[in-house]
């Protein structure tokens, strides 16, 4: 009798090998019941810390715990059989020092059970990105628009804007791709200076608001079901959830005030 063999996780090095492959597919997830339907669908789902802001109302991902990221990394992981599951770690983990930073990434995967992390910052992480590799942890890299970083560049600005800067954003992706990092998350980035880097690294680049020449493309799953009212430039909108559940809710307030629900039918009778 043949079984059906059994699901494999897409791991780290699968990512890294579809560099200049067929398009690499994300989205980020924070939820067991979302992430379940994502993973149908992504390659990579990341567990963002921008959930701080989408889920929690923060204003930015800065004050974001690193047992918040746990816990939401947890229910992703529950909700998932196939997808490659990379956790952020969230800003003041792993800045200090490698060490701090592997204790905090040992963390996460213990504690989650997912496949990678993530981190943000160019060369200046490259030693700690080494660190973790070295050290069993794969790691995905994140420069350009770094939204931990928002209280030193003045807020969510596009990168790249000005040519003399692009030397400095090539070393950062160098440094990232030679220390060891499976990918490398693009964002805000502009559209030339994306697709250089792109050709320009032996890792798969992700775009998220960068370019179409990047080896994948991410977004954050709120965004493009259309319930964040006010979109980056750069989401394309999939969906209008934001009027639906809005039309749902109305109309059970409406029927709740006419007690024109429950009806027999939602309700229980004895025996």
């Amino acid at each position: 009798m043949n079984e059906t063999p059994p699901i494999r996780r897409v791991t780290a090095p699968d990512i890294k090998a579809r560099k200049a492959n067929s398009p690499i597919v994300s989205l980020t997830s924070y939820h067991a019941h979302t992430a379940a339907i994502v993973d149908r669908y992504a390659d990579f789902i990341l567990v963002g810390d921008s959930l701080g802001m989408v889920m929690h109302g923060m204003d930015s991902t800065v004050p974001v715990p690193l047992d918040l990221m746990i816990m939401h990394g947890k229910a992703v992981v529950r909700g998932t059989k196939q997808a490659l599951i990379v956790v952020d770690m969230p800003f003041g983990t792993y800045e200090e020092s490698p060490q701090i930073a592997f204790r905090n990434a040992a963390k996460i995967m213990k504690e989650t059970n997912c496949g990678a992390v993530k981190l943000e910052g160019g060369a200046r992480m490259a030693e700690t990105i080494g660190f973790l590799v070295e050290r069993g942890i794969p790691v995905m890299a994140h420069i350009g628009l770094t939204p931990q970083s928002t209280n030193i560049l003045g807020g969510f600005k596009t990168q790249g804007r000005d040519e003399d800067s692009w030397p400095l954003h090539l070393e950062d992706a160098k440094a990232v791709a030679h220390a060891g990092a499976f990918a490398l998350v693009l964002e805000g980035m502009v559209e030339p200076l994306a697709a250089k880097i792109t050709k320009s690294i032996d890792i798969p680049t992700i775009g998220i608001g960068a370019s179409a020449d990047c080896d994948g493309q991410i977004l954050v799953l709120e965004d493009m079901l259309g319930l964040n009212p006010n979109p980056p430039k750069f989401v394309k909108s999939y969906g209008n959830l934001l009027q639906d559940i809005e039309t749902a809710v109305g109309n059970y307030a409406e029927d709740v005030r006419s007690r024109a629900f429950p009806t027999p039918e939602q309700t229980y009778k004895i025996k």
